[in-house]
């Protein structure tokens, strides 16, 4: 077999791109690969916070290549030691806790009153939350309806499974967890667990 060649430059590229979509490797680097590692995240940081409305705290992870849209009035602020994997679409206002792990191809979208999560909450990949809703009167397009906007609010140490939706102005309790593929279209309990389209409690954790 054939030596593979370990070119420090190609390692760490795919090395990154590692990182982009399991995130949560990051916070148990070996030393050192740490070093370029956490020079890497403050370069990508600054220029998110440079360019979008953005508050980050310390020890997180942001993929480069996450989408991350904040502009005035609609900022997006992440908490200590929480990551954000490789194509999230994150459009503000979102509050994220701290230690959440938001996996690759979430869609998080705050309409006008925001999505909040809270600490230590776990949402897997291809989830999509969305702040706002359209009207259905017949007698308009729908691309002329109107707007509504109530808000999300996830919990503290909520685990949601991958390809959930979360519909605006549904409140999650703190400790529910949510199946995979479920639709959420009203709240839920503490400590609930729920699944199915639409989600119904099945359970306590």
């Amino acid at each position: 077999m054939a030596e593979i060649n370990q070119d420090p430059v190609n390692y760490h590229n795919q090395h990154k791109k590692r990182l982009s979509y399991m995130p949560w490797l990051y916070h148990s680097l070996k030393p050192e690969n740490k070093e370029w590692a956490e020079d890497w995240q403050a370069q990508i940081q600054a220029y998110f916070c440079k360019m979008e409305t953005i508050i980050i705290g310390k020890g997180c992870f942001i993929a480069p290549e996450a989408n991350l849209f904040a502009e005035p009035g609609r900022p997006i602020i992440i908490g200590d030691y929480t990551a954000i994997a490789a194509d999230c679409v994150i459009h503000g206002p979102v509050e994220i806790g701290q230690h959440v792990s938001i996996n690759h191809h979430v869609t998080l979208d705050g309409g006008r009153k925001g999505i909040r999560i809270g600490d230590n909450t776990r949402v897997a990949a291809y989830t999509s939350a969305y702040a706002f809703n359209h009207g259905m009167q017949l007698d308009r397009l729908i691309r002329d309806q109107p707007v509504t906007s109530s808000g999300i609010d996830i919990g503290e140490d909520v685990w949601i499974g991958a390809n959930a939706s979360i519909l605006d102005s549904v409140k999650i309790g703190n400790k529910a967890i949510v199946g995979m593929g479920s639709v959420v279209t009203k709240s839920i309990n503490s400590g609930a667990k729920v699944a199915g389209n639409p989600a119904k409690e099945i359970g306590q954790r």
